[in-house]
């Protein structure tokens, strides 16, 4: 869809631009029961609030959320959900033992983050010809996840110590390599880009399979141009842009634009809160598009945040869903 530089307005959009899927037809009604899966009941808290605040006035909770998916982008969607619910303002997180290693330690008196490590585990043999045929093929069982656990972390401001490096992605207003990486994702991506003064007053146009740019713009307007699009190129040419009306698929091209663009140091202002209203205070429908959402921010920023060693430009901090306890289960 086109996208412009437009305001919006405040007012509650009208019905027919909700999301046009029924609760019934929302995945996250079709998994399993909130006591099976401690994961979802994670995001059910973390978008609960969120509907809370919303209804509330308090539009900052939004920009909260999608802030923490632009910092937190290698997190899992509940992980970034229980993050942003509990501390809004955190930037950096890692836990105990991790912040220690890096010559800081937490303050006294300071409360964790509470988030969930997968826990990876390896069946038990079940009886003696499984032993024996398992002995023959000298392997071990694969891994298998057997749950979730608790695990807290803590943001770097409610740690002291040693100065921690800066990273040279921290940039302010400027779009840097960025956008020539960006357009090289695009092009990985069998995405054609050209620039047209014919789309006018439209920035930017997305045609599936080909973009067209308005020439002209500044180099950091343009590189959230492209990726506004690139979002809906992700995102609306496959069965969701029929589950989804226009007003919908062009909010959530605008929340992928604001995480990335926060991502890489670019002032993206304040989310707008005509998002929740879409979905009618449906919190079932609200979760499936955030995650959507962060899915798709983090694959752009997963192609653009490249150091020149070739690897992804990530903080050197361990998160805790990557320490995974071996257990055994009968």
């Amino acid at each position: 869809m086109p996208y412009a530089n437009s305001t919006r307005s405040n007012t509650a959009p009208h019905r027919k631009n909700a999301a046009l899927r029924t609760p019934s037809e929302s995945p996250y009604q079709q998994r399993t029961t909130q006591k099976d899966n401690p994961t979802q009941q994670l995001i059910k808290q973390a978008v609960d609030f969120l509907i809370q605040q919303l209804e509330a006035g308090k539009s900052e909770t939004l920009t909260a959320y999608l802030a923490a998916m632009a910092r937190f982008h290698s997190y899992s969607f509940g992980n970034i959900l229980a993050i942003a619910r509990q501390r809004p303002t955190a930037t950096r997180v890692a836990g105990f033992g991790t912040w220690r290693e890096m010559g800081r330690f937490v303050k006294r008196g300071e409360k964790g983050i509470q988030i969930l490590a997968p826990m990876i585990g390896h069946r038990r043999r079940k009886d003696a010809a499984d032993e024996e045929q398992s002995a023959n093929r000298d392997t071990r069982p694969a891994p298998v996840l057997i749950g979730f656990r608790a695990v807290y972390v803590f943001d770097v401001a409610q740690t002291e110590g040693a100065d921690l490096p800066e990273f040279e992605h921290n940039i302010s207003g400027e779009a840097g390599d960025y956008r020539d990486r960006l357009i090289a994702f695009l092009a990985a991506q069998n995405i054609a880009l050209e620039y047209s003064e014919n789309i006018a007053p439209a920035l930017g146009v997305s045609y599936g399979g080909k973009i067209a740019i308005l020439p002209g713009q500044p180099k950091t307007g343009e590189f959230v141009t492209l990726v506004h699009e690139a979002a809906h190129e992700l995102l609306h040419k496959s069965d969701r842009r029929t589950m989804t009306t226009a007003t919908v698929r062009e909010t959530e091209a605008e929340a992928v634009a604001f995480i990335v663009g926060q991502a890489i140091g670019l002032e993206m202002g304040r989310a707008s809160s005509d998002y929740i209203q879409m979905y009618a205070g449906n919190a079932a429908l609200l979760a499936e598009s955030l995650e959507v959402v962060q899915r798709t921010s983090a694959v752009i920023l997963g192609a653009i945040r490249v150091e020149s060693s070739g690897t992804e430009d990530a903080p050197p901090d361990s998160s805790p869903e990557a320490e995974e306890p071996v257990a055994e289960v009968a």
